[in-house]
This record gives structure tokens, sequence and C-alpha cells, in this order.
């Protein structure tokens, strides 16, 4: 199994294929996915081939966004997993995993395993991070682009209703990220209550 070999593939079909309209879902979202997955994988005590498999799967996580739309990017991605990977030495039981894992990010997200769990909390850290509001505001900018939110007072009950739904997964992210989230969670909700 070929990671290295595999992680310049994707990055660099990501970085020639992405649409400058992304300004969430862009290569730096990959690459933050990527950070987080590998630091919960050594949180969480998984390593060696299981950790390979998780940050395959968050390299390729949104790799689907190459065909510029939202609605079925993870199945996408999953595609182009099965279509490439075999090439750098992935087996077909590697393949299934990282799907699974990558399947398992849609929203609302379902996590099965601890693996799931992990690029699950890895995809939605921000929520629970300081640059929590300057992350949002590029998912924001992008629904806009592609005419998915009206304006802001939609998109702050959109997060409102979001956060409120959300669950981090592992045991990492449930003590680290979760007080935090809850506080802009309060905050917006703050916000959403002035509007008429």
């Amino acid at each position: 199994m070929d990671y290295r070999a595999a992680k310049t593939f994707i990055l660099n079909k990501l970085r020639a294929e992405l649409s400058d309209q992304l300004k969430y879902h862009g290569l730096h979202h990959t690459l933050d996915v990527l950070k987080m997955a590998s630091e919960l994988c050594d949180s969480e005590g998984v390593n060696g081939h299981e950790k390979v498999l998780v940050k395959t799967a968050a390299l390729f996580h949104d790799a689907g966004f190459v065909k510029n739309k939202h609605t079925g990017h993870e199945a996408e991605g999953c595609l182009l997993v099965r279509e490439y990977l075999p090439a750098y030495g992935y087996n077909e039981q590697d393949i299934d995993r990282i799907c699974d894992m990558i399947m398992s990010t849609k929203i609302p997200q379902s996590p099965k395993t601890l693996l799931d769990q992990i690029l699950c909390d890895a995809d939605l850290d921000y929520l629970g991070r300081e640059d929590f509001y300057k992350i949002g505001n590029t998912l924001f900018e992008e629904m806009l682009e592609y005419h998915l939110i009206g304006d802001e007072q939609s998109w702050n009950r959109l997060q409102v209703s979001f956060l409120s739904n959300h669950k981090f997964h592992t045991q990492t992210n449930k003590s680290i990220r979760e007080p935090v989230k809850r506080r802009y969670l309060e905050d917006l909700q703050e916000l959403v209550a002035t509007y008429a």
C-alpha cells in the first residue's frame, strides 16, 4: 500500500480540478481534515495500518467535489477511491473500509466504527475550535455562490439548527470540542432570537 503516492495523486487532482467557488470545500479543508484525523488517531490509540486507512479516507472524503456539485459528493468520492486506489496497492477490504468512512460523513453523520467516528469528527472539528466563525464564513460564502442559502439570517438559523443536532463521536472531541461548540451555539441562539 503506497499511501504517499496516493496522497500525492489525490492532492494534485484536487488542486487541478476543484472549482474556485468552493470557498469551504477546497484543498485547505481536505488538508485540515487530514491533520485533525491524524491527531485524533493518535489520541484515540489508532495506529499502523488503520491510521493509514483513516488518513487515506480523509484525503478522499470530499474528492467527489471535483464534479462541482454538493449532493452526492460522498458517493462520487467512493467511485474515485474504487477507481484509483487499487493502483496504489490498496486491497478490496481496505477500499471498502475507506468508503464506509467516507459515507459515514454524509450529513446527518452515521459512524459505526471508531475509524468512522474519527473521520466524522475530523471533518467537523472546526465546530469546536477558535476558528469556528472564520471557517463557517467560508461555508456561508460557498452556499451563497451555489444558491444553497439566501442571506445571513437564514445562515445563522441554519447554524443553530445544525449545531443543535450535531454530536461529536470520539472521546477526545466530546471532552475538548463539545464545550466550545456549546458556547458558539448559545451565542448564535441569542443572535437569532433578535430576528423579527
